[in-house]
């Protein structure tokens, strides 16, 4: 089939090329910018829809998934089957350091974890969201609670919640834990 003059090429069949882009002002984007903000709103978006309770339960399932990756992952590049106390404290610490959290251990007791921290992965994005806390709830309740038996991981101060740090204790007895405040999680 030909062609006739003055027939209209169909989209499809019309040859493409490129048009320069011209440069713009740099408003600051960049892939981690663009995606913190998109976990902000995502959060902010829950929160104002079903609340701060259920929204910080759907993070926490997404935290749960991401534990489970993380504590396998762990795992093979340690060579453990099961990971010991101290590692468990390492592992913490090492992956909040991975996304660019500061998170310290401080001396703790035989029956918990204890941990400060100065800046959140999220950064300013996590600023009146607290459920995005459900994410370090999360990870580090399951990476203790599936190598250690059980955690309950307390959020004693947040960064979310405008205490200018994070303070998190993760105990590890169950006989004293569940008295406390947190969320407890069990290994499987």
């Amino acid at each position: 089939m030909t062609q006739q003059e003055g027939d209209e090429v169909p989209p499809r069949e019309r040859a493409t090329r490129e048009v320069a882009t011209r440069e713009v002002a740099d408003p600051g984007l960049e892939r981690d910018v663009f995606l913190r903000t998109l976990v902000r709103e995502l959060a902010g978006t829950l929160e104002s829809t079903v609340g701060l309770e259920d929204a910080a339960g759907y993070i926490a399932v997404v935290g749960r998934r991401i534990g489970e990756w993380l504590d396998q992952s762990y795992r093979d590049a340690l060579g453990a089957d099961r990971l010991d106390r101290e590692q468990v404290a390492d592992v913490h610490v090492d992956l909040k350091r991975r996304i660019h959290g500061d998170f310290r251990r401080v001396e703790s007791e035989d029956d918990r974890l204890e941990y400060l921290n100065s800046r959140c992965p999220f950064e300013e994005k996590v600023l009146g969201r607290e459920s995005m806390c459900m994410m370090t709830s999360n990870v580090f309740g399951l990476i203790a609670a599936e190598n250690l038996g059980y955690a309950k991981v307390e959020l004693a101060e947040t960064i979310a919640r405008g205490d200018g740090r994070c303070r998190v204790l993760v105990h590890l007895d169950p006989a004293t834990g569940r008295d406390l405040p947190g969320r407890e999680y069990f290994g499987s």
